[in-house]
């Protein structure tokens, strides 16, 4: 980012120093806009692309047992290892089961989102929606 620095003097004019700082603002904020695009994707064998600061994600229909995991790799150039990202879990098709976000792992460019069905006896039976939002660092 380009160092922008405002005349100490007071004789700058007005103009000139909302300039800097509109300028300032821009530059700071451009990196973080939200690419455009769709913001919704469906996942292939646990793996999806979508390069959102958020954006709902359709598993494959899956079967996952009672008391397992599915586990989502959602490759994601917006997120840095740093950043913090939040996820929630519905259902799509599935009709059965209990599906509870787990665990979440950011790393550069991916995140991995771990989905553990919490039910005692009933596997999944259909596709789930995972929800996620990328919170910079």
């Amino acid at each position: 980012m380009a160092q922008q620095t405002l005349d100490q003097t007071g004789n700058e004019p007005l103009a000139v120093a909302l300039s800097k700082i509109n300028s300032m603002f821009t530059e700071q904020y451009t990196n973080v806009s939200d690419p455009g695009g769709t913001k919704t994707a469906t996942a292939t064998a646990g793996a999806a692309t979508l390069s959102r600061y958020s954006g709902v994600i359709t598993s494959e229909s899956i079967t996952t047992a009672a008391g397992a995991n599915y586990t989502l790799t959602l490759t994601n150039t917006v997120i840095a290892a740093a950043d913090q990202v939040f996820a929630s879990v519905s259902f799509g098709t599935n009709t059965q089961g209990t599906p509870e976000v787990s665990t979440i792992t950011p790393a550069a460019g991916s995140v991995v989102i771990v989905i553990k069905n919490t039910h005692a006896t009933l596997a999944f039976n259909g596709t789930i929606k995972v929800a996620f939002l990328v919170v910079k660092n």
